[in-house]
């Protein structure tokens, strides 16, 4: 079988762009093969072996041939691009829909596939419905919330939804939420949930000396709080700050993982609660995030809003306990084995469950975390649930 991948977003810096790259590489083991259409606006070499890439060029930092004369549109700012879809000029949405057009035209006469997995019901969605293909799409939540924000964006959505053979939701609660919006359309909405690359996110024992040595952080820490994500208001790192205030001891070392539009935001929050052991560190590679939460003692997840929460379960993979707030896909996946779950907003609450977790009050596992997100979570187990999808609807 052949599937091609359509996303709206690069496949470094944003959770589809994870999503599409696991379940690459999982159809590949299967014997399927796989093409992925992605927005991108650097020529940095992707590091998916074997599998087709078509780039969709835009406007960033390099001139590159062929490229768009403005930078691909978001949701919410992504770290490479601020540009949302709600302020793009119609010139604009009518040149990015042009530019994806030819990219899906040209792979169904190079690469003929069988069936069309698009990502989010929306823009490249609707182009992708336009081929006598069948196509089935994953929503990743931030399609909905683009539906709270951009009405005029209504008609389309709809349209996707009546187009598409199936809607494929990442959680319980996406589920919940897709079935509301699309009332019309609630019968073919399933959920399948995220799973996590095993050979990327996994369970070692590293010298915390000495990975700090490689993070160029020169002093020792006892006690280690790590977060990974985008900087952005909706993932609640201003909260973790400000519970740092409490926790926070000479001993203790709060890494962040990420970019985004919340840094200098973030930083100015540091400093005004003088907080001295924050350290962030940027976008970083799967290699060294894995080792980050495998040296941490905890990962906080102090989301506002999230559709999944793959950076929890990947911090489970590794054997590190989560404290993470109640939304979303997180309640579908994290337990009391596995980590704490706390209200949104709270961050007394925040507190107390990381203390909780540093000073030894709640006790976890690490060999049965790992294990728990291996027998339940790893990508190749869910894949079997997608190809079925896909027969299905090509029947």
């Amino acid at each position: 079988m052949k599937v091609l991948l359509v996303n709206h977003f690069p496949l470094q810096g944003s959770g589809s762009g994870v999503y599409v790259t696991n379940i690459a590489k999982s159809l590949q083991k299967k014997g399927h093969k796989t093409c992925i259409i992605t927005p991108e606006n650097t020529t940095i070499p992707s590091n998916i072996e074997e599998i087709k890439l078509h780039p969709v060029y835009f406007k960033y930092k390099e001139k590159i041939d062929g490229q768009q004369d403005f930078n691909f549109a978001c949701f919410d700012p992504h770290p490479r691009s601020s540009l949302l879809f709600g302020n793009m000029t119609d010139v604009e949405l009518q040149k990015y829909k042009g530019a994806f057009r030819k990219a899906i035209e040209e792979e169904i006469k190079e690469f003929k596939p069988d069936i069309i997995h698009a990502q989010h019901l929306w823009v490249a969605s609707e182009i992708a419905l336009e081929y006598n293909i069948p196509v089935v799409i994953t929503s990743h939540g931030s399609d909905i919330m683009g539906y709270d924000m951009w009405p005029k964006f209504h008609d389309m959505m709809n349209k996707v939804a009546n187009g598409c053979k199936k809607i494929i939701a990442i959680s319980n609660d996406s589920k919940n939420v897709i079935s509301k919006v699309f009332k019309e359309y609630k019968d073919k909405v399933i959920t399948i949930p995220n799973g996590y690359d095993e050979k990327v996110f996994y369970k070692e024992e590293y010298d915390k000396k000495e990975i700090l040595r490689e993070l160029n952080i020169n002093k020792d820490y006892e006690k280690i709080v790590c977060f990974a994500g985008r900087l952005a208001k909706n993932k609640g790192v201003d909260l973790l700050l400000e519970a740092a205030k409490t926790y926070e001891k000479e001993n203790i070392l709060t890494l962040i993982v990420g970019d985004g539009e919340e840094y200098t935001n973030l930083n100015n929050i540091k400093e005004r609660l003088n907080l001295k052991n924050i350290i962030f560190l940027g976008n970083r590679d799967h290699d060294i995030l894995r080792k980050v939460y495998n040296i941490s003692d905890v990962c906080a997840v102090p989301s506002r809003q999230e559709a999944f929460g793959l950076v929890a379960l990947e911090a489970i993979a590794c054997g590190t306990p989560v404290v993470a707030t109640k939304q979303g896909g997180i309640p579908d996946f994290v337990n009391s084995e596995v980590g704490i779950l706390i209200e949104g907003e709270n961050v007394q609450a925040l507190e107390k469950a990381i203390s909780g977790v540093l000073e030894g009050e709640q006790k976890f596992n690490p060999k049965y975390l790992a294990q728990y997100a291996k027998n339940n979570y790893v990508q190749d187990l869910l894949i079997d649930k997608l190809i079925n999808v896909y027969k299905e609807n090509l029947k």
